[in-house]
């Protein structure tokens, strides 16, 4: 059986930070097993703060609309919103930060997309009528009590 909630904010940190909270709570109700929703969490927020940062940077910030689907084993989350494309229309590779060098020159970002990469099993990204779709897959054991 699959269970499907949505919500949509605008693509702003505090609405992003509200939706992401709202999904996450959504979450837990399922059955899904704390950890990896905590997880969960962290890919999702990498991704839709991509999306607030880079995909509406230098416009007027628009609609974020996250749909989630849980089925037996696995649950996607599609992340939906009419910023600007990926450049080339692919997804950034994620490679790991050197860390093997001084504190000083330790990058101070770059590492969502290495982290987004790690926690899911599947990503899709397409663009479609002015609107990027990215789905993400999670590898889920639901316990019901």
């Amino acid at each position: 059986m699959v269970e499907t909630f949505a919500c949509s904010f605008t693509a702003t940190e505090l609405d992003a930070r509200s939706g992401i909270t709202q999904v996450v709570k959504r979450l837990r109700g399922l059955g899904i097993p704390e950890l990896r929703v905590d997880e969960v969490q962290i890919a999702l927020a990498e991704a839709v703060n991509n999306v607030v940062e880079h995909a509406y940077a230098g416009k007027t910030p628009g609609d974020v609309r996250i749909r989630c689907s849980l089925e037996p084993e696995r649950l996607w989350i599609n992340i939906t919103d009419a910023g600007a494309p990926f450049p080339e229309g692919e997804l950034p590779e994620g490679k790991p930060a050197n860390l093997d060098v001084a504190p000083e020159d330790l990058p101070e970002g770059g590492f969502g997309w290495f982290l987004i990469r790690e926690l899911t099993s599947d990503i899709h990204y397409e663009r479609s009528v002015g609107n990027n779709q990215l789905s993400l897959c999670f590898e889920i054991q639901v316990t019901r009590a």
